[in-house]
């Protein structure tokens, strides 16, 4: 019995994550299930395949299960995928799982659910977590073969998920903000290597600008690398460059959210 990963947006409030569980008990007795987040902002495709991208590299070997599906119930395909280094994905074809997938190597193989014999009958119109996705899991957790799960799809026309491409202009860099954590530190799809190109380096002042805001950073290593309030530029967890306040809010302090561009550059003033 394969472990399952599950990530969604559907929160905790509602019984939407129990009852999914419940499917995969009801199919796959014993498996156990590890909740990676459910507290995925609705509808944020983007944000729920980094978070999914971010957390694969400590993930069991096993089923991957991620549901963030604003087109629940249009002609927006369902998938199970396998990846080369033979984990399995299962979740809608928006994107969701792109990232992940290239994380374990990139895509060996992929079905397509809609019709799956393994889902639930009659199937909901909204709720394709409970009557699609989580049925197909735990048939996959349970030692179904990715074949039996649906029908066979070309690996070209799934839906990638493109990320916004960092600019290095003269002595600045431009990116960004991808994700937006509950400390309000601002992700960026920005590797450290741009900086350098640059001539940014590590323990420089730098100025961080969105817009008409803007902040004095270090960039530094730990939060404490910058005072109590003042704001940081560092490496995140997952390896990208991140912005932060100490003790503070860098998303307040910029007034930025996901989709803001933000100009990093030698501090000057």
């Amino acid at each position: 019995m394969l472990p399952i990963t599950f990530l969604s947006d559907y929160g905790v409030e509602d019984e939407w994550v129990g009852v999914c569980h419940g499917v995969i008990e009801r199919i796959a007795p014993g498996a156990r299930v590890i909740d990676v987040t459910h507290g995925i902002a609705a509808h944020d495709v983007m944000t729920g395949a980094l978070a999914l991208r971010n957390a694969m590299p400590y993930l069991p070997h096993g089923v991957h299960l991620a549901v963030v599906d604003p087109g629940v119930g249009t002609a927006r395909r369902a998938l199970a995928l396998r990846s080369t280094n033979g984990a399995l994905l299962v979740g809608p074809d928006n994107g969701l799982l792109w990232p992940a997938a290239r994380a374990c190597g990139g895509i060996d193989a992929a079905v397509d659910i809609s019709d799956s014999p393994l889902r639930l009958e009659p199937i909901s119109n909204t709720f394709h977590g409970r009557d699609l996705f989580a049925p197909v899991a735990a048939g996959l957790a349970s030692g179904k073969k990715l074949e039996e799960a649906g029908n066979p799809i070309a690996v070209s026309g799934i839906v990638a998920l493109e990320l916004p491409a960092a600019l290095v202009q003269g002595g600045e860099v431009v990116a960004e903000v991808v994700s937006v954590d509950r400390f309000g530190n601002l992700g960026l799809h920005l590797e450290p290597t741009k900086l350098e190109a640059a001539g940014l380096s590590p323990g420089q002042a730098l100025e961080v600008r969105a817009g008409s805001q803007s902040v004095r950073a270090i960039w530094g290593n730990v939060f404490r690398d910058a005072g109590e309030g003042e704001a940081l530029v560092f490496i995140d967890s997952s390896g990208m460059i991140a912005v932060a306040v100490d003790r503070g809010r860098a998303a307040d302090a910029l007034a930025a959210g996901r989709g803001t561009r933000l100009r990093l550059s030698p501090w000057r003033h």
